[in-house]
Protein backbone atom coordinates (compact mmCIF):
# COMPACT_ATOMS: atom_id res chain seq x y z
CA UNK A 1 0.00 0.00 0.00
CA UNK A 2 2.86 2.32 0.89
CA UNK A 3 4.63 1.49 -2.38
CA UNK A 4 1.53 2.38 -4.35
CA UNK A 5 1.24 5.67 -2.46
CA UNK A 6 4.90 6.46 -3.08
CA UNK A 7 4.60 5.72 -6.77
CA UNK A 8 1.60 8.00 -7.06
CA UNK A 9 3.43 10.73 -5.14
CA UNK A 10 6.47 10.45 -7.44
CA UNK A 11 4.18 10.58 -10.49
CA UNK A 12 2.54 13.73 -9.16
CA UNK A 13 5.95 15.34 -8.62
CA UNK A 14 6.95 14.45 -12.18
CA UNK A 15 3.75 16.04 -13.48
CA UNK A 16 4.46 19.15 -11.43
CA UNK A 17 8.03 19.35 -12.68
CA UNK A 18 6.90 18.68 -16.22
CA UNK A 19 4.25 21.41 -16.00
CA UNK A 20 6.75 23.88 -14.53
CA UNK A 21 9.25 23.10 -17.25
CA UNK A 22 6.58 23.64 -19.90
CA UNK A 23 5.77 27.00 -18.35
CA UNK A 24 9.44 28.02 -18.33
CA UNK A 25 10.06 26.78 -21.86
CA UNK A 26 7.01 28.69 -23.08
CA UNK A 27 8.57 31.96 -21.99
CA UNK A 28 12.01 30.91 -23.19
CA UNK A 29 10.61 30.17 -26.64
CA UNK A 30 8.78 33.51 -26.62
CA UNK A 31 12.00 35.35 -25.75
CA UNK A 32 13.86 33.48 -28.49
CA UNK A 33 11.19 34.33 -31.06
CA UNK A 34 11.13 37.98 -29.94
CA UNK A 35 14.91 38.25 -30.40
CA UNK A 36 14.71 36.36 -33.71
CA UNK A 37 12.02 38.74 -35.01
CA UNK A 38 14.20 41.70 -34.03
CA UNK A 39 17.10 40.14 -35.90
CA UNK A 40 14.84 39.66 -38.93
CA UNK A 41 14.06 43.38 -38.88
CA UNK A 42 17.77 44.15 -38.64
CA UNK A 43 18.33 42.24 -41.87
CA UNK A 44 16.30 44.89 -43.72
CA UNK A 45 17.01 48.04 -41.68
CA UNK A 46 15.87 50.62 -44.22
CA UNK A 47 12.48 49.02 -44.91
CA UNK A 48 11.91 48.34 -41.20
CA UNK A 49 12.88 51.87 -40.18
CA UNK A 50 10.56 53.37 -42.80
CA UNK A 51 7.59 51.41 -41.43
CA UNK A 52 8.48 52.44 -37.88
CA UNK A 53 8.86 56.07 -38.97
CA UNK A 54 5.45 56.05 -40.67
CA UNK A 55 3.90 54.65 -37.48
CA UNK A 56 5.66 57.19 -35.28
CA UNK A 57 4.99 60.22 -37.45
CA UNK A 58 1.33 59.21 -37.80
CA UNK A 59 1.02 59.46 -34.01
CA UNK A 60 2.98 62.72 -33.82
CA UNK A 61 0.13 64.91 -35.10
CA UNK A 62 -2.51 63.81 -32.55
CA UNK A 63 0.12 63.88 -29.80
CA UNK A 64 1.07 67.46 -30.69
CA UNK A 65 -2.57 68.54 -30.88
CA UNK A 66 -3.12 66.93 -27.48
CA UNK A 67 -0.29 69.03 -26.03
CA UNK A 68 -1.80 72.18 -27.53
CA UNK A 69 -5.25 71.39 -26.11
CA UNK A 70 -3.74 70.58 -22.70
CA UNK A 71 -1.92 73.91 -22.56
CA UNK A 72 -4.99 75.79 -23.76
CA UNK A 73 -7.08 74.18 -21.03
CA UNK A 74 -4.48 75.27 -18.49
CA UNK A 75 -4.70 78.87 -19.68
CA UNK A 76 -8.50 78.72 -19.65
CA UNK A 77 -8.52 77.36 -16.10
CA UNK A 78 -6.24 80.19 -14.95
CA UNK A 79 -8.50 82.77 -16.58
CA UNK A 80 -11.58 81.24 -14.99
CA UNK A 81 -10.00 81.38 -11.55
CA UNK A 82 -9.05 85.02 -12.10
CA UNK A 83 -12.64 86.08 -12.90
CA UNK A 84 -14.54 88.39 -10.54
CA UNK A 85 -18.17 89.34 -10.10
CA UNK A 86 -18.74 93.08 -10.23
CA UNK A 87 -21.61 94.42 -8.10
CA UNK A 88 -22.89 97.96 -8.82
CA UNK A 89 -24.74 99.10 -5.71
CA UNK A 90 -27.73 101.40 -5.48
CA UNK A 91 -26.80 105.09 -5.38
CA UNK A 92 -29.16 105.91 -2.51
CA UNK A 93 -27.33 103.66 -0.06
CA UNK A 94 -25.50 105.28 2.82
CA UNK A 95 -21.86 104.51 3.60
CA UNK A 96 -22.98 102.55 6.66
CA UNK A 97 -25.30 100.37 4.57
CA UNK A 98 -22.56 99.72 2.00
CA UNK A 99 -20.11 98.85 4.77
CA UNK A 100 -22.59 96.43 6.36
CA UNK A 101 -23.29 94.74 3.04
CA UNK A 102 -19.55 94.49 2.35
CA UNK A 103 -18.94 92.78 5.70
CA UNK A 104 -21.90 90.43 5.18
CA UNK A 105 -20.56 89.31 1.80
CA UNK A 106 -17.08 88.81 3.23
CA UNK A 107 -18.51 86.30 5.73
CA UNK A 108 -20.29 84.27 3.03
CA UNK A 109 -19.08 80.70 2.48
CA UNK A 110 -19.28 81.19 -1.30
CA UNK A 111 -16.99 84.23 -1.35
CA UNK A 112 -13.23 84.24 -0.93
CA UNK A 113 -12.70 88.00 -0.89
CA UNK A 114 -14.57 91.26 -1.49
CA UNK A 115 -12.97 94.55 -2.55
CA UNK A 116 -14.89 97.78 -2.03
CA UNK A 117 -14.37 100.61 -4.52
CA UNK A 118 -15.73 103.72 -2.85
CA UNK A 119 -17.67 105.98 -5.21
CA UNK A 120 -15.96 109.14 -3.94
CA UNK A 121 -12.51 107.66 -4.46
CA UNK A 122 -13.55 106.43 -7.90
CA UNK A 123 -14.78 109.90 -8.86
CA UNK A 124 -11.52 111.46 -7.69
CA UNK A 125 -9.46 108.97 -9.73
CA UNK A 126 -11.62 109.60 -12.78
CA UNK A 127 -11.27 113.37 -12.33
CA UNK A 128 -7.49 113.09 -12.28
CA UNK A 129 -7.23 110.60 -15.15
CA UNK A 130 -9.80 112.04 -17.53
CA UNK A 131 -8.89 115.74 -17.45
CA UNK A 132 -12.55 116.74 -17.05
CA UNK A 133 -12.07 118.15 -13.55
CA UNK A 134 -13.88 121.44 -14.16
CA UNK A 135 -16.85 119.71 -15.76
CA UNK A 136 -17.10 117.18 -12.95
CA UNK A 137 -16.93 119.96 -10.34
CA UNK A 138 -20.09 121.39 -11.84
CA UNK A 139 -22.03 118.23 -10.97
CA UNK A 140 -24.20 118.48 -7.89
CA UNK A 141 -24.12 114.77 -7.09
CA UNK A 142 -21.66 111.95 -7.64
CA UNK A 143 -22.95 109.96 -10.64
CA UNK A 144 -20.85 106.90 -9.80
CA UNK A 145 -22.12 104.08 -7.57
CA UNK A 146 -20.19 102.13 -4.98
CA UNK A 147 -18.75 98.95 -6.47
CA UNK A 148 -17.91 95.62 -4.86
CA UNK A 149 -15.57 93.19 -6.62
CA UNK A 150 -16.44 89.69 -5.44
CA UNK A 151 -14.00 86.81 -5.93
CA UNK A 152 -15.80 83.45 -5.48
CA UNK A 153 -14.24 80.51 -3.66
CA UNK A 154 -12.38 77.91 -5.73
CA UNK A 155 -15.37 75.59 -6.28
CA UNK A 156 -17.56 78.49 -7.41
CA UNK A 157 -15.27 79.86 -10.15
CA UNK A 158 -16.47 77.67 -12.99
CA UNK A 159 -18.79 79.13 -15.60
CA UNK A 160 -22.00 77.55 -14.33
CA UNK A 161 -21.17 78.05 -10.63
CA UNK A 162 -20.16 81.70 -11.11
CA UNK A 163 -23.37 82.41 -13.04
CA UNK A 164 -25.45 80.85 -10.26
CA UNK A 165 -23.65 82.95 -7.63
CA UNK A 166 -24.09 86.12 -9.72
CA UNK A 167 -27.81 85.40 -10.03
CA UNK A 168 -28.01 84.92 -6.28
CA UNK A 169 -26.21 88.21 -5.59
CA UNK A 170 -28.44 90.09 -8.03
CA UNK A 171 -31.39 89.38 -5.75
CA UNK A 172 -29.80 91.29 -2.88
CA UNK A 173 -31.58 94.50 -1.91
CA UNK A 174 -28.41 96.60 -2.08
CA UNK A 175 -27.43 95.48 -5.60
CA UNK A 176 -28.62 97.41 -8.62
CA UNK A 177 -26.64 95.63 -11.35
CA UNK A 178 -24.38 92.57 -11.62
CA UNK A 179 -21.75 92.11 -14.30
CA UNK A 180 -20.13 88.76 -14.98
CA UNK A 181 -18.31 88.69 -18.29
CA UNK A 182 -18.22 84.97 -19.00
CA UNK A 183 -19.28 85.07 -22.64
CA UNK A 184 -15.68 84.80 -23.83
CA UNK A 185 -15.08 81.89 -21.45
CA UNK A 186 -18.08 80.09 -22.90
CA UNK A 187 -16.74 80.70 -26.39
CA UNK A 188 -13.37 79.35 -25.28
CA UNK A 189 -14.99 76.22 -23.84
CA UNK A 190 -16.97 75.69 -27.04
CA UNK A 191 -13.80 76.09 -29.10
CA UNK A 192 -11.96 73.61 -26.86
CA UNK A 193 -14.80 71.11 -27.21
CA UNK A 194 -14.60 71.46 -30.99
CA UNK A 195 -10.83 70.92 -30.92
CA UNK A 196 -11.23 67.86 -28.66
CA UNK A 197 -13.80 66.30 -30.98
CA UNK A 198 -11.65 67.04 -34.01
CA UNK A 199 -8.61 65.62 -32.22
CA UNK A 200 -10.49 62.44 -31.34
CA UNK A 201 -11.70 61.98 -34.93
CA UNK A 202 -8.23 62.67 -36.36
CA UNK A 203 -6.55 60.35 -33.85
CA UNK A 204 -9.02 57.58 -34.66
CA UNK A 205 -8.38 57.89 -38.41
CA UNK A 206 -4.60 57.94 -37.94
CA UNK A 207 -4.73 54.92 -35.62
CA UNK A 208 -6.74 53.01 -38.23
CA UNK A 209 -4.16 54.03 -40.83
CA UNK A 210 -1.34 52.75 -38.58
CA UNK A 211 -3.10 49.40 -38.13
CA UNK A 212 -3.58 49.08 -41.90
CA UNK A 213 0.05 49.98 -42.63
CA UNK A 214 1.43 47.49 -40.11
CA UNK A 215 -1.04 44.83 -41.24
CA UNK A 216 -0.08 45.25 -44.86
CA UNK A 217 3.65 45.12 -44.01
CA UNK A 218 3.16 41.90 -42.01
CA UNK A 219 1.07 40.44 -44.85
CA UNK A 220 3.90 41.00 -47.30
CA UNK A 221 6.32 39.45 -44.81
CA UNK A 222 4.08 36.39 -44.48
CA UNK A 223 3.79 35.97 -48.24
CA UNK A 224 7.57 36.16 -48.61
CA UNK A 225 7.89 33.24 -46.19
CA UNK A 226 5.06 31.16 -47.60
CA UNK A 227 7.24 28.15 -48.44
CA UNK A 228 8.90 28.24 -45.02
CA UNK A 229 5.50 28.31 -43.29
CA UNK A 230 4.30 25.29 -45.31
CA UNK A 231 7.39 23.30 -44.33
CA UNK A 232 6.85 24.20 -40.67
CA UNK A 233 3.26 23.00 -40.84
CA UNK A 234 4.40 19.75 -42.48
CA UNK A 235 6.65 18.98 -39.52
CA UNK A 236 3.82 19.69 -37.04
CA UNK A 237 4.22 23.35 -36.06
CA UNK A 238 1.02 24.91 -34.75
CA UNK A 239 -0.49 28.13 -36.08
CA UNK A 240 0.28 29.83 -32.77
CA UNK A 241 3.96 28.93 -32.98
CA UNK A 242 4.15 30.20 -36.56
CA UNK A 243 2.23 33.41 -35.83
CA UNK A 244 4.25 34.41 -32.79
CA UNK A 245 7.33 35.87 -34.59
CA UNK A 246 5.08 38.03 -36.77
CA UNK A 247 3.26 39.30 -33.68
CA UNK A 248 6.57 40.23 -32.09
CA UNK A 249 7.48 42.04 -35.30
CA UNK A 250 4.40 44.21 -34.85
CA UNK A 251 5.37 44.86 -31.23
CA UNK A 252 8.87 45.98 -32.33
CA UNK A 253 7.28 48.27 -34.93
CA UNK A 254 5.19 49.88 -32.21
CA UNK A 255 8.05 50.01 -29.70
CA UNK A 256 10.40 51.93 -31.98
CA UNK A 257 7.54 53.87 -33.59
CA UNK A 258 6.40 55.09 -30.16
CA UNK A 259 9.90 56.38 -29.44
CA UNK A 260 9.93 58.16 -32.80
CA UNK A 261 6.51 59.69 -32.03
CA UNK A 262 7.71 60.97 -28.65
CA UNK A 263 10.91 62.38 -30.15
CA UNK A 264 9.09 64.08 -33.03
CA UNK A 265 6.47 65.54 -30.66
CA UNK A 266 9.20 66.92 -28.38
CA UNK A 267 10.92 68.52 -31.37
CA UNK A 268 7.69 70.14 -32.58
CA UNK A 269 6.93 71.50 -29.09
CA UNK A 270 10.50 72.83 -28.82
CA UNK A 271 10.15 74.46 -32.24
CA UNK A 272 6.96 76.36 -31.42
CA UNK A 273 7.78 77.09 -27.76
CA UNK A 274 9.88 80.09 -28.83
CA UNK A 275 6.94 81.70 -30.62
CA UNK A 276 4.68 80.99 -27.64
CA UNK A 277 7.21 82.61 -25.29
CA UNK A 278 7.33 85.74 -27.50
CA UNK A 279 3.53 86.03 -27.41
CA UNK A 280 3.52 85.56 -23.63
CA UNK A 281 6.01 88.38 -23.20
CA UNK A 282 3.80 90.70 -25.25
CA UNK A 283 0.96 90.03 -22.80
CA UNK A 284 3.36 90.24 -19.81
CA UNK A 285 2.74 86.60 -18.94
CA UNK A 286 5.11 83.93 -17.62
CA UNK A 287 3.33 81.13 -19.48
CA UNK A 288 5.57 78.48 -21.04
CA UNK A 289 4.46 75.64 -23.28
CA UNK A 290 4.70 72.28 -21.51
CA UNK A 291 5.17 69.04 -23.43
CA UNK A 292 4.32 65.44 -22.59
CA UNK A 293 4.98 64.34 -19.04
CA UNK A 294 6.25 60.87 -18.13
CA UNK A 295 2.80 59.28 -17.79
CA UNK A 296 1.65 60.73 -21.12
CA UNK A 297 4.82 59.47 -22.78
CA UNK A 298 4.14 55.97 -21.44
CA UNK A 299 0.56 56.13 -22.73
CA UNK A 300 1.80 57.20 -26.16
CA UNK A 301 4.33 54.37 -26.15
CA UNK A 302 1.73 51.77 -25.11
CA UNK A 303 -0.71 53.03 -27.76
CA UNK A 304 1.98 52.65 -30.44
CA UNK A 305 2.85 49.14 -29.26
CA UNK A 306 -0.84 48.21 -29.10
CA UNK A 307 -1.48 49.46 -32.63
CA UNK A 308 1.52 47.56 -33.96
CA UNK A 309 0.38 44.38 -32.21
CA UNK A 310 -3.20 44.82 -33.44
CA UNK A 311 -2.13 45.31 -37.06
CA UNK A 312 0.11 42.24 -36.96
CA UNK A 313 -2.55 40.16 -35.20
CA UNK A 314 -5.15 40.95 -37.86
CA UNK A 315 -2.68 40.05 -40.62
CA UNK A 316 -1.46 36.75 -39.16
CA UNK A 317 -4.94 35.56 -38.17
CA UNK A 318 -6.13 36.10 -41.71
CA UNK A 319 -3.16 34.93 -43.79
CA UNK A 320 -1.28 32.27 -41.82
CA UNK A 321 -4.35 30.05 -41.63
CA UNK A 322 -4.82 30.18 -45.39
CA UNK A 323 -1.33 28.76 -46.02
CA UNK A 324 -1.62 24.97 -46.02
CA UNK A 325 0.78 22.36 -47.45
CA UNK A 326 -0.47 20.75 -50.65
Amino acid sequence: MSLLFRSRQQGAQQVKISGFRRFVMFWVHNAQQAVASLGELARYPLASLMTMAVLGLSLTLPATLYVVVKNTETIGADWQHASEITLFLRKDLSQQEVSTFHKRLSLSNDVESVRWIDKNEALQEFREASGFGDALNALENNPLPDVLLVLPVANKRGTAQAQALAQQLSNEREVEQVRLDLDWLQRLEALLNLIRDGLLALATLLCVAVVLIVGNTIRLNINSKRDEIMVMKLVGATDGFIQRPFLYTGVWYGFVGGFIAWLATAMVIWWISGAVADISELYQSQFRLSGLNFNEMMVLWLVAIGLGLLGSYIAVRKHVRTIEPQ
